[in-house]
């Protein structure tokens, strides 16, 4: 008797353990007929949906899922029913006792007395929160997907195997990717870059993928790789990603620049040939230039002719000819260093170096700028000296700003016709029988070479305007 009263009391400590579990639990036990009555709901749905377990024994389960997944629930409840031996797992959404509705993931099995279905047992739980993460990173992959679809640089991914001394192999490739080089993703799959692009190129690639695995961190870089004779020069960003501390891929983003590559080698030709030419035109040029000039004012000494006049005028106009077109030659390289620049001042200066004769010159406002202090000063003098030579002598000359972003440098001259304002900007246009047709174009290069932008108007008072915007 002794022995089984205590067989008796482990059960019931059993028994009371379970009873604990299955009320503190927040899975929520529930049993129900096989038409769906729900005939045990333990006391966690309190808790998690709101009911009393009263308020939900005697009714339908069906009542409580949502229209559109109660044909799921109720072909989950069949199978159970038919096949006894199995569980079901079902994802629905229940409706809470506040009137919202709520994701739970029921997994049903038979309850069986003596091998009869004496109902249906099922364990509940709120996944919500999962559901969400699940329909937000379901829409992350519709945009990663739109994104990889329509990008026009080419995108790559690499697995990497950091186990041994480091392997990488090809995942996925843009249609960019597979557009721009004719490689496709079914191809280079599971391979390594040796074993598309060869041993050497491969070997190259890879010394960039590991450079980015050991730094951690995306890296740049720009690379030639002869796919096609179209495509063979790419400027790449390379990023890692991480899992569980360790880099396990690499995304890669690359962009043909060829063409762009292939023009900047072209326009250093043609700088190269340029600093020759200004080369030529200093040395060459000037020097016998120079001895002209000075063998002229000797012959002006030493004889009287009607020629010597306009053999110096020539000889003058030569030099000038070639002063401007060295200048020209040698301003057109980008402005790398600037400094603030007083518009006072950087005008006051030009003004006394040019010959003012009558005019007037007129600053407005003052204002202070970034620019290449020397190389701003040809624009002014240029500036100036074309004012007074095609204004007149008592031309008034004006410097001012409309803005911290644009000023401008206008006179009360004749002006110039609307239909002649992009001819001036061309070297060796000139509307005076003096003029060398350089100043304009001197301008307009050394205003681009500071990234400004320069729009030739009407003055005012007729003249002409020359306005620049200046970058911000």
């Amino acid at each position: 008797m002794e022995d089984t009263t205590t067989s008796e009391q482990r059960n019931e400590s059993r028994l009371e353990r379970y009873r604990t579990l299955v009320e503190e639990s927040n899975d929520i036990a529930t049993i129900v007929d096989t038409d769906g009555t729900m005939t045990y709901v333990s006391p966690a749905v309190t808790r998690v949906l709101g009911y009393d377990p009263e308020e939900l024994v005697g009714n339908t389960g069906y009542d409580y899922v949502h229209p559109d997944d109660r044909e799921r629930n109720a072909d989950a409840v069949e199978a159970v029913v038919e096949t006894p031996d199995e569980q079901q797992i079902v994802e629905v959404r229940f409706k809470r006792a506040d009137g919202t509705w709520c994701w739970i993931e029921a997994t049903m099995r038979n309850r069986l007395e003596d091998d009869v279905i004496g109902g249906i047992l099922l364990n509940s739980r709120v996944i919500s929160e999962r559901k969400e993460r699940e329909r937000e990173l379901r829409e992350l992959a519709r945009e990663y997907e739109a994104l990889l679809n329509n990008a026009e640089d080419a995108i790559f991914f690499l697995d990497v195997d950091t186990s041994s001394e480091g392997t990488f192999e090809f995942d996925r490739l843009s249609p960019a990717y597979e557009r721009q080089t004719g490689l496709t993703t079914e191809r280079v799959r599971g391979r390594t870059p040796r074993e598309v692009f060869g041993e050497k190129r491969g070997a190259e690639l890879e010394a960039n993928y590991h450079r980015c695995v050991k730094a951690g961190e995306p890296i740049s870089y720009q690379e030639e790789l002869a796919i096609d004779e179209e495509a063979r020069i790419w400027q790449t960003s390379l990023a890692p990603v991480t899992t569980d501390g360790e880099i396990s891929r690499l995304v890669g983003i690359t962009r043909n620049v060829t063409d762009r590559v292939d023009r900047e080698r072209q326009l250093r030709r043609q700088n190269d040939r340029l600093d020759e030419f200004a080369s030529v035109i200093s040395h060459d040029l000037r020097n016998p230039l120079t001895v002209a000039q000075g063998r002229a004012a000797l012959l002006d000494e030493q004889t009287e002719s009607e020629h010597l006049d306009p053999l110096r005028r020539a000889l003058d106009r030569m030099e000038a000819i070639v002063m401007d077109t060295l200048t020209l030659a040698r301003q057109g390289d980008t402005i790398d260093e600037t400094e603030a620049v007083s518009l006072t001042d950087l005008v006051g200066r030009c003004w006394g170096m040019v010959d003012t004769k009558a005019a007037t010159l007129e600053i407005v406002d003052e204002v202070t700028f970034q620019g290449d202090r020397d190389r701003l000063q040809h624009v002014f003098e240029n500036l100036l000296r074309n004012a007074i030579e095609h204004g007149g002598t008592d031309v008034t000359v004006r410097v001012g700003c409309v803005d911290e972003e644009t000023i401008y440098v206008e006179d009360d001259g004749a002006g110039i016709p609307a239909d002649r304002r992009d001819e001036v900007f061309e070297p060796g246009h000139s509307s005076t029988s003096g003029g060398t047709g350089f100043g304009l174009p001197i301008v307009k290069r050394i205003v681009e070479a500071h990234r400004w932008t320069v729009t030739l108007t009407d003055g005012p008072d007729g003249g002409a305007r020359f306005e620049f915007e200046l970058p911000q």
